[in-house]
């Protein structure tokens, strides 16, 4: 009888989504079974994702998860099991995964907090799901969030429609998307910690040409730039800001740090610059654009990222952002990197692709002979395949090279099974 009660209402809407209530019961029993007969919020709300649920509808359907867990919590653990054994249907197959090896540091209660960073430059494609693909994967073992944030603080490589695009494919290929961010809506964010950098002496604006601070640098020699005060800097800071400032190439912001590191690309490297072209979204509103190291250590910090999975080729990358993260004494996320899949005959370039798109060698996004996500959807391919390609590779640094008809039998295979 304690059970038939809970169902009375089967059904409730949410966000104009309408979510069968035995699923929410189907999540949490999985999870409490899992976690030792007791359910955690956290990766209940992300099993959700995968029947309609947006970020929007979180605060909606909160008290009634809640209410689902308690009850769920309350009886044993064989209750539990006799339970889950006459739902388990109802739980995305995806959530039945158990190939991926365990994160370091993960906290079972809040889950985790990984992202995935596509600019908008061109059709997302094959290896943006090898390279990616993982980090979603992982949201959905532990629980938690996973954002995809558009890299977008490069004007002249910003295109309008891939907005849309970006949306439409990582709806489809993660399907467990918490949130869409776009980084050039948080331009005041960024400019607000270049200024706390600036006032506590971690950065300066440098005026030298880049081919006299690069001979200086490589020699391990400081330039005048770096030696002014506070004071001087944030006036320099606001003339960059100013349209009646600084030209475009006349002025960076650099981040003040070890001018004797071992490795060149470590010493004071550039955090934002002028660029005037116009932007797809922000048009002619911002003068002054991050570049990747800053807005994604803001990001990081501001979205407080766990775990990342990210290439090799962005171990210097990851150096750089820990220097932001340990100015402002914030906890760096735990690190990942995977080693590149190199294809011997595929198109990967997004700018290429777009080129041969404008050019009429291929039909458009949709063409069958493109690896591109939509195209790949379009041939019907499954999600669960991509999925099992890259549980299968797993987390490894080694590269590997392939053809385009190897992985394509790999993926066919999957795809049948």
């Amino acid at each position: 009888m304690k059970i038939i009660n809970i169902y009375i209402i089967s059904f409730f809407s949410l966000s104009m989504v309408s979510i069968d209530k035995k699923i929410i019961r189907a999540y949490a029993l999985k999870n409490a079974l899992e976690h030792g007969g007791k359910a955690v919020v956290g990766s209940v709300i992300s099993g959700l994702f995968n029947h309609g649920l947006t970020k929007e509808g979180i605060r909606e359907i909160m008290p009634i998860v809640q209410t689902v867990l308690r009850e769920v919590n309350s009886i044993s653990i064989a209750e539990q099991e006799k339970e889950f054994y006459l739902l388990k249907n109802l739980v995305g197959h995806r959530h039945e995964r158990v190939g991926l090896p365990e994160l370091e540091d993960v906290d079972k209660k809040k889950g985790v907090v990984m992202r995935f960073r596509p600019a908008p430059s061109g059709p997302l494609h094959i290896g943006h799901i090898i390279g990616n693909m993982l980090n979603s994967l992982y949201v959905e073992k532990y629980g938690g969030k996973f954002y995809v944030v558009v890299d977008d603080t490069d004007p002249k490589t910003s295109l309008k429609d891939a907005y849309k695009n970006i949306k439409r494919d990582c709806d489809w290929i993660f399907g467990n998307v918490y949130e869409y961010l776009n980084a050039s809506d948080r331009i005041e964010i960024y400019y607000k910690y270049i200024r706390e950098l600036i006032e506590k002496n971690f950065a300066y604006i440098c005026t030298c040409s880049s081919e006299s601070f690069k001979k200086l640098i490589d020699t391990k020699k400081s330039c005048s730039c770096r030696k002014l005060g506070v004071k001087d800097n944030l006036e320099r800071w606001k003339k960059m800001l100013d349209r009646k400032g600084y030209v475009e190439g006349e002025a960076v912001v650099r981040f003040k740090s070890d001018i004797n590191d071992s490795n060149p690309a470590m010493r004071d490297f550039p955090l934002a610059r002028i660029d005037l072209h116009e932007h797809a979204l922000q048009k002619n509103k911002y003068r002054v654009w991050p570049l990747m190291n800053l807005s994604v250590a803001v990001d990081d910090m501001e979205l407080k990222m766990t775990h990342i999975i990210r290439g090799k080729d962005q171990m210097d990358n990851a150096k750089r952002q820990k220097m932001i993260f340990d100015v402002f004494k914030k906890p760096f996320p735990r690190v990942y990197f995977i080693g590149r899949i190199k294809f011997t005959d595929l198109v990967l370039s997004k700018r290429k692709i777009t080129e041969k798109i404008k050019e009429g060698v291929f039909s458009g996004e949709e063409d069958e002979k493109l690896p591109t996500i939509v195209s790949l959807k379009k041939r019907g391919y499954t999600r669960d395949a991509f999925f099992k390609f890259v549980e299968q590779r797993g987390i490894t640094e080694v590269d590997k090279v392939i053809s385009g008809k190897d992985l394509f039998d790999v993926l066919d295979r999957f795809n049948k099974e």
